[in-house]
């Protein structure tokens, strides 16, 4: 497709303006005649997407434009200025969209323009490879879970096939099929939605060309593309316009890629990502564009959406509401996909998810290669995001330089977070130890309950004698909130609650606490610590989310709501958080075994340690009882015995989750 230009066949009406429109976007600007301080990438697509639309419609102003462009970057002496000149980023881009403009319009250049093309491809080409052989085993060349790899072999490869540089493609290749088979198969990305939708695309972008020039078909190898639209997809805030902010994330609007969505539409036969991309390319695009901070953005994308929308792939509105991706302990659950639903997000795994702390220990181990660079991954497990009536409530950081545990919705001991963190890469150079993990976790399709307990005791100063911070979260059918934070030490610790929300909360007569954010609301009420009372205050988040840009810095303010216990070696907060505020209460139920909140129509019961929870009319063996929802039949997690009003209605040799009756 992309080589030959040409794509699936069948109309494409709005991809063909869409791509028109892009082609003759930068015609008032003036190229650059030096190069400036920040990131050039942009000048890449500026050449290709007119190099296109002159290859479809044979508009000579398209040739004139891309021409114009073409000779802005060639006359660059390096491609990138303040970050490793043509090493990185910049020269990745540039080499894939040059080479392909070389490719569909070189014949139609002047012979001088066309030769200084070339010449400038096979010299930035010979940087690229010469670099990725002498780093091997520490930088972008083998960090193979990082997009600065996938991008810079993608330019690297397209140059190569373009050219006719064997070295250079097999290189790639063999880059790409360690990639493909290291990446976790539930299609899970550590770095967050922002570097999803800036990374993934050049993986297809490579299977594409692989395919078209080799024959290769590896579309299907490892089966993390083939998963991965899934994972994007529950990391859409409801009313798709959003994403949810896990690692680093320059803001909320950076998510769509519609070109990434058609391809995988078309590979998989995925009806919801040919959805998605309509509404990326359409709706939702121009304000994407205006808002995003990730750069060159979603516009320049209108080649792909040219030569990888498929007609013949029917589009179909996303209908699951629950979705758990192991690999990255992630869990995602929501009531609807409308504007007005809630959705929550909750994630605990080690640095990079399971697969890649994994892998790259024995490359450690084995090679002395540093092969997982997560810098974009944060000190986050056992934090959540909610989004609820169109707003975010209970917030993440977003980007950081100096990530902390104490941006997140986490828990301090004696004020510290996460050992080691307060750094850009908190993961480097840790002990192999320092896991987090989920378990017990529900989230069947036809289930209303999420329930998931986070592991994060490992994550802390082992100085601080954590023997144990396990975080249950529970997600009714309703979209309430209810979280269960267990802690032991081997001494008196403090124990702080924290929640981040992106106004001031507001104090309520009956203790509890208002999250507002424009017309959105929750009530926050915490059961237990009785003696533990609320205090807010504002936290400080600095960035610079761009190394090609050294003098940006972006700052972003937090309102904290910290809880703290008085100094215990075992600690318990039992929280409830209701969006709206609810028709009814929360209201904590009495217990002789076990911890419990009832709204009412719905009752979460809790024993994630010991498994016993006793009321005056539940008897399990379980680490949860869950009440009620519109499905009336009662679900339990990790249960062995469930009798309920005297009537037996689970007994099991091993632990049962799921619906009961």
């Amino acid at each position: 497709m992309l080589l030959s230009a040409t794509p699936p066949p069948g109309p494409r009406p709005a991809q063909e303006a869409r791509l028109y429109e892009e082609a003759a976007r930068h015609r008032g600007l003036t190229p650059p005649r030096t190069h400036p301080l920040a990131s050039i990438t942009w000048l890449g697509p500026a050449a290709s997407n007119p190099a296109l639309a002159y290859r479809v419609g044979g508009d000579p102003a398209h040739l004139a434009e891309s021409r114009r462009w073409i000779e802005a970057a060639v006359r660059l002496p390096h491609w990138g200025k303040a970050h490793m000149p043509d090493h990185d980023l910049d020269a990745g881009w540039l080499l894939h969209h040059l080479s392909l403009a070389y490719r569909w319009i070189g014949d139609d250049l002047p012979d001088g323009v066309r030769a200084l093309l070339r010449y400038k491809l096979l010299l930035q080409g010979r940087r690229m490879y010469e670099f990725a052989v002498a780093s091997e085993g520490g930088w972008w060349s083998s960090s193979y879970w990082q997009n600065h790899n996938w991008i810079c072999y993608a330019g690297l490869a397209t140059a190569g096939y373009v050219l006719g540089k064997e070295e250079w493609t097999e290189r790639a290749r063999d880059n790409l099929g360690t990639v493909l088979d290291l990446m976790p198969e539930d299609g899970s990305h550590a770095e967050g939605v922002v570097y999803w939708r800036y990374g993934v695309p050049f993986l297809a972008i490579h299977l594409d060309l692989l395919q078209e020039a080799e024959g290769i078909d590896w579309w299907g190898r490892g089966g993390f593309l083939s998963r991965t639209f899934r994972y994007r997809l529950h990391q859409t805030a409801p009313g798709f316009a959003f994403n949810v902010d896990h690692g680093d994330c320059h803001d909320r609007r950076s998510g769509h890629s519609a070109g990434l969505y058609y391809r995988l539409a078309a590979q998989y036969g995925i009806p919801e990502a040919q959805w998605m991309g309509d509404l990326a390319s359409g709706e939702l695009l121009w304000q994407e564009a205006a808002e995003s901070g990730v750069r060159p953005g979603i516009l320049p994308e209108a080649y792909l959406e040219y030569l990888w929308y498929d007609p013949s792939v029917a589009g179909a509105r996303p209908t699951e509401t629950r979705a758990f991706f192991p690999d990255l302990g992630l869990l995602a659950a929501r009531t609807g996909w409308d504007d007005d639903a809630t959705l929550v997000s909750f994630k605990a795994s080690p640095g990079g998810g399971h697969k890649a702390w994994e892998t790259s220990a024995k490359h450690r181990a084995e090679r002395g290669w540093e092969t997982l660079n997560q810098g974009h991954h944060h000190p986050d497990s056992g934090s959540f995001v909610l989004v609820s009536q169109g707003a975010f409530l209970a917030v993440d950081e977003g980007y950081s330089n100096r990530k902390r545990a104490a941006h997140h919705n986490l828990l301090l001991v004696d004020g510290q977070g996460y050992a080691d963190e307060d750094r850009y890469h908190v993961y480097k150079d840790i002990p192999y130890e320092r896991q987090a993990r989920q378990r017990d976790v529900l989230a069947a399709p036809d289930c209303g309950w999420a329930h998931a307990t986070a592991e994060i005791a490992a994550m802390y100063d082992p100085g601080l004698g954590v023997r144990r911070l396990d975080r249950t979260l529970v997600f009714t059918p309703s979209g309430r909130l209810v979280l269960l934070d267990l802690t032991e030490a081997d001494v008196e610790r403090e124990w702080t609650f924290l929640l981040q929300t992106d106004r001031p909360t507001e104090p309520q007569p009956d203790g509890s606490r208002l999250i507002r954010s424009g017309a959105a609301s929750a009530l926050v009420r915490q059961f237990a610590p009785l003696d533990g009372p609320f205090i807010s205050e504002a936290t400080e988040v600095e960035a610079n989310p761009t190394s090609s840009t050294p003098e940006l810095r972006l700052t972003r303010t937090l309102h904290t709501l910290r809880a703290a216990t008085a100094r215990t070696s075992t600690g318990l907060f039992l929280t409830a958080i209701t969006p709206r505020g609810g028709p009814v209460a929360a209201e904590r139920v009495v217990c002789a075994e076990g911890e419990g909140v009832t709204f009412g129509e719905e009752t979460v019961l809790l024993s994630p340690v010991a498994r016993r929870i006793r009321t005056a009319a539940v008897s399990a063996d379980a680490a949860a009882v869950l009440l009620g929802g519109d499905n009336c039949a009662p679900y339990v997690v990790a249960a062995t015995r469930l009798e309920l009003d005297g009537r037996v209605l689970l007994d099991v040799p091993e632990p049962y989750t799921g619906k009961v009756g």
